[in-house]
């Protein structure tokens, strides 16, 4: 598998399709995915892999898996995407970890590294993150980063809207 980016404890790589039961450990996780209203089906978590590979081919980027070095474990993922917010194209840092590792720090460490990314590989002007309002832990990820709060909007899940917010760094 082809890496990214590194750091001493963790390391981010395409994500392949050996991948599948991995990404259904968090996609199909109820808990995990309460900031989508729903978990994942086998379909769904099969549309969200090939659109990563898609996305590699078409941007070079897309959601990386994120691999614990010292026992080569898949942890999560994280990368960069582009994702439409009121009819604006905006370039993300997304971030999901399996709920095993959460609170030791691994999407804030990934998303750093997508950070560093996006403002010296893709030479970025700015780079958002989009996060459900009640989810405090991402929100803390974002702000880790040094991104605020410059929008709030409603986004659709099957009928039922939910708030959310934009956070945002300038990389200029």
């Amino acid at each position: 598998m082809k890496k990214i980016l590194e750091n001493e404890r963790l390391y981010l790589r395409e994500l392949s399709e050996d991948d599948f039961e991995d990404l259904c450990a968090i996609l199909q996780d109820e808990e995990t995915m309460y900031a989508y209203e729903a978990p994942f089906t086998d379909e769904e978590v099969t549309d969200w892999l090939n659109w990563n590979l898609a996305s590699y081919q078409k941007n070079e980027f897309g959601l990386w898996a994120i691999i614990d070095k010292s026992k080569e474990n898949f942890v999560g993922q994280c990368g960069i995407v582009y994702s439409e917010v009121e009819g604006k194209n905006l370039l993300e840092i997304g971030y999901l970890v399996n709920k095993q590792y959460w609170s030791q720090g691994y999407a804030s460490e990934a998303s750093a590294l997508c950070l560093n990314y996006a403002k010296n590989i893709l030479q970025a002007q700015k780079i958002c993150s989009i996060i459900r309002d009640t989810n405090i832990a991402s929100q803390k990820v974002a702000e880790n980063n040094g991104m605020s709060i410059v929008q709030e909007f409603y986004k659709d899940y099957s009928g039922l809207p939910v708030k959310h917010f934009v956070y945002s760094i300038d990389l200029s």
